[in-house]
């Protein structure tokens, strides 16, 4: 068990890290976005050409098709949350983004055959609302720009409900190896085209930039939820889905320590409330809380 904590302790600081590394680097936020999931696709190739060469064969007949929307609902959550920490504060950004199960819950309420929210997700998700609006309030009292990042956050969040909805459906037939392999190829590509259209610079960054994107891949996109995978045979799945929520106070600390970044004293209580609304969906969730989805924000 004290592996486990110490795994669990290891995964929230290494997913917290996430937005004040993509504030820090000296780079476009879609550029980062690329060569987060393009470094992560590459580290996994050996695996896929090895010992799961045969499953990613067989990807046409097993669901691939999942996969691949997948990959294009995470191309659009890192093309709208990653730019979101750029222009705004790496507090509300986190806090937005991580509104994630509550769009889940109305994502099920909406589609036919799905479970809907329960009434105390139902209430968690009224709570979430509050907190959002309370944020997002303070910030149009700020700059267009912070209104801009809020909008951006939000996006973010539903297109990673929409990820994780078909990461699901993807995970009956297929490994999280090939799954997570064949998602981050698709969202490399997807976002590589958006960089090459806009001509958005992607080398001639400096020493601290390349370090800044090699400690997410390292951390946030391939440590972090490998480790709260890890926990998930040992905790279960509700409680490791709450503890990811520690990501927006711990981000918040880091981008304080670390960038100067101090939270708006009036946007603080809006931001408790969200994450509180958000624990409450969680919580009360009807079906099996989902795998622990493999990207991190």
């Amino acid at each position: 068990m004290a592996f486990t904590t110490a795994a669990l302790i290891l995964a929230v600081l290494a997913v917290s890290s996430s937005a004040p590394l993509i504030a820090f680097a000296a780079a476009p936020a879609l550029a980062v976005a690329f060569w987060r999931n393009g470094l992560a696709f590459a580290a996994l190739t050996p695996i896929s050409a090895g010992p799961r060469r045969a499953e990613v064969r067989s990807l046409p007949a097993t669901g691939g098709i999942f996969c691949v929307l997948a990959g294009i609902a995470l191309a659009v959550h890192f093309a709208t949350w990653m730019p979101a920490v750029k222009l705004g504060s790496v507090a509300t950004a986190t806090a937005l983004v991580a509104t994630q199960p509550v769009w889940q819950g109305l994502l099920a309420a909406a589609l036919p055959g799905q479970t809907g929210p329960s009434r105390l997700s139902w209430a968690g998700i009224a709570l979430a609302v509050v907190g959002v609006a309370w944020a997002t309030g303070v910030d149009i009292g700020v700059s267009s720009q912070a209104v801009l990042s809020d909008v951006l956050a939000v996006i973010g969040a539903i297109a990673a409900a929409v990820y994780t909805a078909f990461g699901e459906r993807a995970r009956v037939r297929i490994s999280t190896t090939t799954y997570t392999w064949t998602c981050y190829g698709t969202c490399a590509v997807l976002l590589l085209a958006v960089c090459l259209i806009a001509r958005v610079p992607m080398t001639g960054y400096d020493k601290q930039t390349w370090l800044a994107i090699l400690a997410l891949v390292v951390g946030a996109q391939l440590l972090g939820h490998s480790m709260f995978n890890y926990a998930l045979q040992k905790v279960p799945a509700t409680t490791v889905s709450v503890l990811i929520l520690l990501e927006v106070p711990g981000a918040a600390l880091l981008a304080w320590l670390w960038l100067g970044q101090t939270p708006s004293t009036a946007a603080l209580p809006g931001l408790a409330v969200l994450v509180a609304g958000v624990a409450v969906v969680i919580l009360g969730a009807r079906t099996t809380p989902a795998q622990v989805p493999v990207d991190a924000p």
